[in-house]
């Protein structure tokens, strides 16, 4: 059912403020954090792969004896004589380079065994050449070229530093004591350190890959694969990057250093789409893992039907993200991802500064990434645990998310214009269904209090969300509450659209380029502090005009009355905590209700004293208290279910006509204007 359909009665007045509003949105510049050639998702018949035990069929190493002794001499006796086994064959019959391993399998199930050391993949670095420097291809918005995949097989190397096309179930393992052992460089040289593409049944396990211009591990349009104890990091964009796939397993792995996220499961097989919580299976599995010191721990543009249990993502500028924000990803909008028994904890990084100060404009040889630096690549809300733009049907359970200093859950929609959708019948099919329940806030594993600045952030867009009992601050105030079971909401509400001065937070801070070293103005995500913050400025704005037009209209038409006074004064009370309020958007306060509320009572009284003079500016005056009182409830107390839109939206319609209804009255002098005398006739005329 469509949203006009189902919310017949919106006024035409409101419907064309939202449209306006959402052009507003389709007119930001759509950030394209990952972009890839036209892909179908895998028809699910495959399978998630398992670990072969048995000897390889290949062997890779380097030739320098000596320094490989020397890697493995602190190894376990068994692991050591092993790998000395390994490296003797390696010598007569083994390869120098995994990419000349991966050339040389000839059928499915076969095993390469990677031997300790440093694989720079000489061979694969240089800039292409020949017809591959020529290829047609269109650039991405980041500048690289978007490949078909012929044009992958004909110039593998163009952006890959190994290659993997076409291969089944193959198995690629370092023979090392922890995944540092053996090292799998880019060098800053390529887009991709390892690209599986097309490639079923996959399985990938103890070994490093760094150092990229995208990715470290990408693992596109395949049904089956498993990541296994690898670690990945220093890239400009993701350290995983599992796209288009199927029947995916991330165990025990570990990232950090990345400009995107650590873990991307983007586009996830859609499975469920159409499915309520629950499903018979999930498309991608992660379990055990660490991501750090990114950007965004983990995150998922179109990450449907992923189960993520038993990680921690910390010390990055957020925990997790999913979305429905960036167009070309097949899945949208997001749906039905599964988090539980997660840490998610002092994800406060605040990496910014490094586009500020020039770092990031840098070659990324020359950034600094192996010492800590990170370039985000998207605007992201530092300070915050999970952060769900635009998805659907998500279960978050029995989390530990604590320390953050902006908040722990972070919920907006995403109108469907943002993904490239033009149809009005979907610009409000996000963030519905979003279930947050018997997560741990505000405590870490001990019981120790860490705080979260407050546990809750939410635009109030979408049907069916809800919350656990008792979070601890959240806005709005009042929440709608999880039921027992799966689907039960007590207070539910379905909005349309969220809060103005939330969409306006968001429409600023979404106005980011690292690329341009922009930094949008007016959003404390970048820094912007008290009258710089947009909501501050909103406030200030409005608190003016009101401050203006409601003087004047007290001097001209109330200060003889005692109740028209009494509540000018009040509203003018109403109008500095709501400025004081708007600067402390990340404290559970109720300062802007209390603000509301006086505003409302304002109205009351000057709707009431002007009604034996002004009795139709009187009705509107005594609407707009009706509203803004309904407002503060909304907010503070219980939000309304069954109305389209949020009381905000109606007051603000309201407030329009009023203060230009109100500017007349004042303005025009007290009892009407005098009769015009009549005319005398001239001197000396004629009788």
């Amino acid at each position: 059912m469509s949203w006009t359909r189902r919310f017949p009665a919106v006024p035409a007045a409101l419907l064309a403020a939202l449209l306006a509003l959402l052009s507003l949105f389709a007119a930001a510049p759509a950030a394209r954090a990952h972009e890839e050639r036209p892909v179908t998702l895998p028809d699910g018949s495959g399978s998630v792969p398992r670990y072969r035990q048995t000897e390889p069929d290949l062997v890779v190493c380097k030739t320098d004896r000596p320094a490989f002794e020397r890697r493995i001499s602190a190894f376990p006796d068994e692991l050591r004589l092993r790998n000395l086994a390994l490296y003797e064959r390696c010598e007569k019959s083994g390869y120098r380079h995994l990419q000349e391993a991966v050339d040389a399998v000839d059928r499915p199930g076969m095993n390469i065994a990677v031997l300790p050391g440093l694989y720079e993949e000489e061979p694969s670095l240089p800039k292409p050449t020949g017809e591959c420097a020529a290829l047609k291809a269109p650039n991405s918005s980041l500048g690289y070229q978007i490949l078909t995949y012929e044009q992958q097989v004909q110039c593998r190397h163009n952006q890959n530093l190994v290659a993997i096309l076409g291969k089944t179930d193959l198995q690629i393992e370092g023979t090392g004591a922890n995944r540092q052992d053996v090292v799998i460089d880019a060098k800053y040289q390529k887009l991709n350190a390892i690209r599986a593409d097309k490639s079923n049944g996959i399985y990938f396990r103890n070994f490093t890959a760094q150092r990229t211009t995208f990715n470290s591990l990408y693992v596109l349009a395949g049904d089956g694969f498993v990541i296994d104890d690898v670690l990945t990091r220093w890239n400009d964009e993701y350290g995983f990057l599992t796209f288009a796939s199927d029947h995916g397993l991330y165990k025990n792995c570990e990232s950090y250093g990345n400009g995107d996220s650590g873990i991307y499961p983007g586009s996830a097989s859609n499975i469920n789409d159409g499915r309520g919580y629950e499903v018979p299976r999930y498309s991608i599995e992660i379990t055990g893992c660490h991501s750090h010191h990114n950007m965004v721990g983990y995150s998922g543009t179109a990450g449907d039907s992923v189960w993520v249990h038993d990680n921690e993502f910390d010390q990055n500028m957020g925990g997790a993200s999913m979305d429905s924000a960036f167009p070309g990803h097949p899945g949208l909008p997001q749906n039905h991802a599964k988090f539980e028994r997660n840490l998610i904890h002092d994800n406060n990084a605040d990496y910014y500064g490094y586009v500020a100060d020039g770092t990031c404009a840098k070659p990324p040889i020359e950034r600094g990434y192996e010492q800590g630096v990170v370039c985000p690549q998207i605007s992201m809300p530092p300070g915050t645990g999970i952060i769900t733009a635009g998805g659907n049907w998500n279960v978050y359970e029995n989390n530990w998310v604590y320390g953050h200093r902006r908040a722990g859950f972070f919920l907006s929609a995403v109108p469907a214009f943002i993904r490239g959708e033009e149809a009005w019948s979907k610009q409000a099919d996000t963030s519905h269904h979003n279930r947050y329940a018997a997560n741990v806030l505000g405590k870490d594993k001990s019981g120790a209090s860490r705080p979260n600045g407050m546990d809750v952030w939410w635009d109030g867009q979408g049907s069916g969300n809800c919350w656990q009992s008792g979070p601890d601050g959240s806005t709005p105030g009042t929440l709608p509450h999880c039921g027992d079971r799966r689907g039960e909401v007590s207070g539910a509400s379905s909005r349309l659209v969220g809060e103005p001065v939330k969409l306006a937070q968001l429409l600023v801070c979404a106005d980011y380029s690292v690329q341009a070293r922009k930094l949008p103005a007016g959003c404390d995500w970048y820094g912007a502090r008290g009258m710089e913050r947009v909501e501050t400025q909103i406030a200030l704005a409005v608190a003016a005009v009101l401050l203006l037009v409601g003087g004047v209209l007290w001097w001209r038409r109330l200060r003889g009355s005692r109740l028209g006074t009494a509540a000018s004064l009040l509203g003018l009370a109403g109008l500095a905590l709501d400025v004081a309020g708007s600067t402390m958007p990340l404290v559970d306060t109720a300062v802007p209700a209390l603000a509301l509320l006086l505003l409302g009572l304002w109205w009351t009284g000057a709707g009431l004293a002007l009604r034996p003079t002004r009795p139709w500016l009187a009705r509107l005056t005594l609407l707009l208290a009706a509203l803004t009182l309904l407002d503060a409830f909304d907010k503070a107390v219980l939000m309304i279910p069954g109305i389209p839109v949020g009381p905000s939206w109606l007051r603000a319609l309201v407030l329009i006509p009023w203060t230009l209804w109100a500017t007349i009255a004042a303005s025009r002098p007290v009892g009407g204007a005098p009769a015009p005398a009549p005319a005398r006739p001239a001197e000396g005329g004629a009788q």
